[in-house]
């Protein structure tokens, strides 16, 4: 092969393989962090409101919780937040709840003080779900409710949060039942909603044929709102 094809190539074969890894959280063992950094259970965890009130995510128990780390300023913000509005307006009252997390680890997406993403967030995108005080997902100072979700639930090539709108879908027992991309729509995820009886919904048309990676968690999502 002529050497600048050859250069060509590998750098394309580079840039595709940090794309996958940046934007696709397949399922992986979670990494093991340090035991006594986890939290036993997501209802153990307290965390900030937007105003600076501790709030037990205990408050949560016997919901179904779809966790996102947010951002203002990101390619993913617009679409994300239009459509977990949608999520959320349709069975906040049935169980289920959106908890957004603004988080600025990521290109600094989210620059901003708090008084600024509530603006953002509840005026200019309307959202009408649950957002907390800024945190970090990665690193040392990762909050305690992050270093649980990925000690449960590791993503493609390791644990750590790839980049903003990365999702967990947690059950009413406050089990992480799966984890997925900065790129995976919000809607899809009712797919996997519609598994539950509770949620009493058909999203699925007679023509919607579901991914294989849809297929593959929808074997997962039987366990939301199980009958105790």
């Amino acid at each position: 092969m002529h050497p600048i094809r050859s250069w060509a190539f590998s750098a394309l074969i580079l840039a595709v393989a940090v794309l996958f890894y940046v934007f696709f959280d397949w399922p992986s063992p979670p990494l093991q962090e340090m035991a006594g950094d986890i939290p036993g259970s997501l209802f153990d965890i307290a965390v900030k409101d937007m105003d600076g009130n501790d709030v037990s995510l205990g408050s949560y128990s016997g919901k179904v919780l779809l966790i996102v780390n947010v951002a203002s300023k990101c390619g993913f913000t617009n679409s994300n937040y239009k459509e977990m509005n949608v999520l959320y307006d349709k069975y906040k009252d049935k169980g289920f709840e959106v908890l957004a997390f603004p988080c600025n680890q990521f290109a600094s997406q989210e620059p901003g003080t708090i008084e600024e993403i509530k603006e953002t967030a509840c005026t200019v995108f309307k959202a009408e779900f649950p957002i907390f005080d800024k945190i970090e997902v990665n690193g040392n100072n990762a909050a305690p409710l992050y270093k649980f979700l990925k000690s449960k639930k590791g993503g493609f090539l390791g644990s750590r949060i790839k980049w903003n709108f990365t999702k967990f879908l947690v059950d009413k027992d406050g089990n992480v039942v799966d984890r997925y991309s900065p790129t995976t729509s919000p809607l899809k995820i009712e797919v996997l909603l519609s598994a539950s009886r509770h949620l009493l919904f058909n999203f699925v048309s007679a023509t919607s044929l579901p991914s294989p990676k849809l297929l593959f968690m929808q074997k997962d999502i039987q366990k939301l709102l199980a009958t105790s």
